[in-house]
């Protein structure tokens, strides 16, 4: 029960955003793998987590998108596979901890989300523009929190690019080297068999390096999550002076006030006149 309450602790206790979003994709993915097993043992198939996941994954087709716009935030913390999942959170572990230790939680969430949703535009644009993909553009769908890791670790390489973390078999390793073999990777990728997770891959990419190169120069793209403290109104407690003694009078008002000076004097105005006029001498 201790491990059980200390990972309750860092996923929701512990203000850590890297915690939660990992906390989150593998609690999705134990549920499509838990569903499966008792559909497999006793009817051999998995039809129903089979569905669960269609509904998570975000499609390429903009008709079937129309239908489960959903899944443009649901397809970023979905995983088919063990390897899938395992790899895509270590990633997220070790740079998202470098992340947090140098921005904040704001930060973090802006990135993992906005990566995630540069990554699924791309996929959409590439698959809807671009002939290679006519064949496939009704069945592709996209899922993984692989454009948002891209998204972490290139901001991270960006912010940090002098940073070197250890790696089996090739010793330190600089962030910025770690970032430019990943984007090569996935350019030289698109022909292959997962076109559609490279694709996503460079759009997460993109938006980490373009959102730390802003950050630089002032720009913080993450207040957009900021809430915007609400403006309470405070009452005005003088008394309201009567209208008749603060509403200005035009300037034909003014004009004929003028003339029955200069005809009769001024002792031969109203009381309300000279109201007037006093009040026109202030403005």
């Amino acid at each position: 029960m201790s491990i059980i309450k200390e990972l309750q602790y860092k996923m929701l206790r512990s203000g850590s955003r890297l915690y939660l979003f990992i906390g989150i994709n593998v609690l999705i993915f134990l549920v499509l793998n838990l569903v499966a097993i008792p559909e497999f043992l006793f009817s051999k198939s998995n039809s129903i987590s089979s569905w669960i996941q269609e509904q998570l994954s975000m499609p390429a087709y903009l008709p079937a998108l129309a239908y489960k716009p959903w899944t443009i935030i649901t397809y970023m913390f979905s995983h088919k596979g063990l390897f899938h999942i395992f790899f895509n959170m270590l990633w997220l572990y070790w740079m998202g901890r470098i992340f947090e230790e140098y921005l904040n939680n704001r930060q973090f969430t802006f990135a993992y989300f906005a990566g995630g949703f540069a990554g699924a535009l791309l996929f959409i644009l590439f698959y809807n523009i671009f002939p290679a993909f006519n064949d496939n553009l009704q069945f592709a769908l996209l899922i993984g929190a692989s454009a948002s890791v891209m998204a972490i670790v290139v901001a991270t390489a960006t912010l940090l690019p002098e940073y070197t973390i250890p790696l089996l078999l090739f010793g330190p390793v600089r962030l910025k080297y770690l970032a430019i073999v990943y984007v090569i990777l996935d350019l030289i990728a698109i022909p292959g068999a997962n076109a559609g997770g490279s694709i996503a891959h460079l759009g997460g990419a993109a938006l980490g390096y373009i959102f730390i190169i802003q950050l630089r120069k002032g720009n913080d793209w993450s207040k957009l999550f900021m809430r915007k403290p609400k403006l309470k109104p405070i009452p005005n407690k003088s008394p309201r002076p009567k209208s008749t003694s603060t509403r200005l009078p035009d300037q034909d008002a003014i004009d004929r006030i003028l003339d029955k000076i200069s005809k009769s004097g001024y002792e031969s105005l109203t009381k309300e006149e000279k109201q007037q006029l006093f009040n026109a001498s202030k403005k």
